[in-house]
């Protein structure tokens, strides 16, 4: 049974169950109703089924974790509990973002004869045409009656395979397809949703920490941090309420709006975006001086920062190379 569309245009507080559409473009439908853009907010029950066409769909799991179906692609909600989220790909192809997991999450994906538990924060794959399953980054466990196989970051599983059942490599570069792109582009709007919102909460009622917050200017949910902040598996930033005034600003298209990731230098949560280490080299747990550091070393002033090499000026700049025009944000 369907749950009403959230249209109330306020920083609404409903908040989003696992199983909720949170976008949809194209063909879809979900219970064998169709689905346009009016349908985000409706609730995907449990043995239901959401399934694409010519279209692409993004659910709402646990706070913090996004599910993207492909076109041709069809997944099935099997528990939708907060502590036991458990979804089947039935065909086609499906990405994990992860941004937030608990140890009491169990967080599950089955595929094939497989099943395949979700542990860490990261970014996984699950294509069932080729019967793959990828961890772009992160960990997972998966198991099949005596299996049981641990998957890191780079590495991939053949579920279909017989005999000896091993995971192996792969080029993350050659696998950043579309349902990869799109995905990285949905993140980067929830992002700068993410700052919006957790600005109406800085000074206002209303926050109940980190969770689904209601953005009506993207028509979408966001996922808002307890506290600081964090970079997701792309590079775009979420900021809690008393962090957001660390996102910095910057001009795009013409218009100016929230900038806030430009693809780490491959260094993912814990990399060259982070908090302690600035904006070039660590994270939060990089060990490296406190934020003044980060503003110094790394930062406004440093290699890739405002003023130098890669700064307002420099060759990665506003219009250089690797700046806020120049190359992958």
């Amino acid at each position: 049974m369907f749950l009403a569309a959230v249209s109330t245009p306020v920083w609404a507080d409903t908040p989003a169950r696992p199983g909720t559409l949170n976008y949809v473009e194209g063909q879809a439908a979900m219970g064998g109703q169709s689905l346009d853009a009016k349908s985000v907010g409706v609730e995907l029950g449990e043995g239901q089924s959401i399934t694409t066409l010519n279209g692409k769909a993004e659910i709402l799991l646990t706070p913090g974790v996004f599910l993207r179906l492909g076109p041709n692609s069809s997944a099935k909600l099997v528990a939708a509990g907060l502590a036991d989220t458990q979804v089947e790909l039935d065909q086609g192809h499906a990405m994990i973002e992860v941004d937030q997991i608990f140890p009491e999450n169990h967080l599950r994906v089955l595929q094939g004869p497989f099943a395949i538990d979700l542990q860490k924060r990261g970014l996984y794959d699950f294509d069932a045409a080729e019967h793959q399953v990828r961890i772009f980054d992160g960990e997972a466990v998966t198991t099949n009656g005596s299996y049981r196989i641990e998957l890191k970051g780079g590495h991939e599983l053949n579920v279909a395979a017989t005999g000896d059942v091993k995971a192996h490599g792969f080029d993350k570069k050659k696998l950043e397809g579309d349902l990869y792109n799109w995905s990285s582009l949905r993140s980067s709007y929830l992002a700068e949703a993410n700052v919006g919102a957790a600005r109406t909460y800085v000074s206002g009622p209303g926050f109940l920490g980190d969770g689904w917050y209601w953005n009506p200017l993207f028509s979408a949910y966001t996922f808002i941090p307890g506290d600081g902040f964090f970079y997701d598996p792309f590079g775009w930033g979420f900021y809690s309420p008393w962090f957001v005034g660390y996102a910095p600003y910057g001009f795009y298209g013409g218009g100016y709006r929230s900038f806030v990731g430009y693809r780490p230098f491959g260094a993912g949560y814990h990399g060259a975006v982070g908090y302690h280490a600035g904006f070039a080299a660590g994270g939060y747990r990089s060990g490296a001086p406190a934020y003044r550091g980060g503003l110094s070393a790394g930062g406004l002033h440093g290699g890739v920062g405002f003023s130098a090499g890669g700064g307002f000026h420099g060759g990665g700049g506003f219009s250089g190379g690797g700046g806020f025009h120049g190359g992958r944000r």
